[in-house]
């Protein structure tokens, strides 16, 4: 379900975070902390939408013309992104 560039994601942020965990042993500025840190919130939402939208389409595709089912999909899939906020 999850592509190796989404997986791939994932793992930069990991190591974004890790890096972040080390500036702060290491008593870098808090303005360099918080960029970092929101460089990794972006990345994050970022990665949701790629992952909301690759889940809706392949919803929308297996809905079948079924207007109800596609009503629903599309509605929990904009509850996902509402939440992520």
């Amino acid at each position: 379900m999850y592509d190796a560039k989404t997986v791939n994601r994932v793992k930069r942020i990991e190591g974004q975070l890790r890096g972040i965990l080390r500036m702060m042993e290491e008593g870098k500025d808090c303005k360099e902390v918080v960029t970092q840190l929101s460089a990794v919130r972006s990345a994050a939402d970022r990665t949701i939408g790629v992952i909301v939208s690759n889940n809706l389409l392949e919803c929308v595709q297996n809905a079948e013309g079924n207007s109800d089912k596609l009503n629903s999909v599309i509605q929990e899939a904009m509850n996902l992104v509402v939440k992520s906020r």
